[in-house]
């Protein structure tokens, strides 16, 4: 079988590299910057899906699962090389985790019942929102610690159920609360990386459910993970997500953060245009 019908899509080499960069960019940003990888995946892959045409109605659940499930693998490297350098606080992982799990699971099967276009919304509602935090470094105070049990779980809670509806990793969200609560930015972006894990896992297991059901997926999906994707990306952001979480030491993380704001105005424009357009 060759290989552009082993991947279900159009036989345009462009398609495959889009992947590829995408997976370069979430990989690395992922290590850098704790966020996940998702906000540059999932609006490469609903593009590469519709161009392809196997996703259907299913688009945006195809590309938030699959999202999910590439960072099961990326978020794994990411916190590995973090932990080697005893960056990630342990502590807040433990408490801050079942209810991350428990509310990105719920989340999944939410979203499943959610129409593909009520998604794309929310996705790029949120992606505008997190641009503008980035780029203009916009966060509470640093005035307080982190909280006690009950507000810890209901923190966690909050970030699991936004994360399965978007495709990220939380970071975008748990990075600017550590902060709030005097974490330094280089241990919260690395604790950060520590509860993308679970997040992406119980997300992806998730949308495997919600989706086992639903008619008109293309060939190679399991559930609303598409696997052909799913490969290529990981094969990418395995690599670059230690090479980010490296780099997070040495490089000038505001400005880059200044950079990725930009990136998701222009990811989150285009898939405002196409929204408008279909509308």
């Amino acid at each position: 079988m060759a290989l552009p019908e082993l991947f279900g899509l159009l036989p345009a080499p462009g398609l495959l590299l889009a992947l590829v960069c995408a997976g370069v960019v979430a990989g690395f940003l992922a290590g850098l910057l704790g966020v996940g990888g998702g906000l540059v995946i999932v609006p490469a892959l609903v593009w590469v899906l519709e161009a392809a045409a196997p996703g259907g109605a299913h688009v945006q659940h195809l590309a938030v699962g699959t999202s999910l499930a590439v960072m099961v693998f990326t978020s794994f490297s990411s916190v590995l090389a973090h932990h080697r350098k005893g960056a990630v606080d342990w502590s807040i992982v433990r408490r801050m985790v079942p209810a991350m799990v428990i509310g990105t699971f719920a989340g999944a099967q939410i979203a499943g019942s959610i129409p593909s276009q009520a998604l794309k919304w929310f996705f790029v509602a949120y992606a505008y929102v997190i641009a503008a935090q980035m780029y203009f470094n916009l966060k509470p105070a640093a005035s307080r610690t982190m909280p006690g049990a009950a507000g810890t779980f209901a923190a966690g809670g909050v970030i699991g159920v936004v994360s399965s509806f978007v495709g990220i990793g939380g970071g975008s969200m748990s990075v600017p609360f550590m902060t709030w609560c005097n974490v330094p930015i280089h241990r919260a972006i690395a604790t950060s990386a520590a509860l993308g894990w679970p997040i992406a896992v119980s997300g992806a297991l998730g949308y495997l459910v919600s989706g086992r059901a639903a008619a008109g997926l293309p060939w190679g999906s399991v559930g609303f993970v598409y696997l052909p994707a799913m490969v290529v990306l990981l094969a990418v952001t395995v690599c670059f997500a230690p090479l980010g979480a490296r780099m997070a030491h040495r490089l000038p993380v505001a400005r880059l953060k200044r950079v990725f704001a930009l990136l998701m105005v222009v990811m989150a424009s285009e898939m405002l245009w196409s929204l408008l357009r279909a509308g």
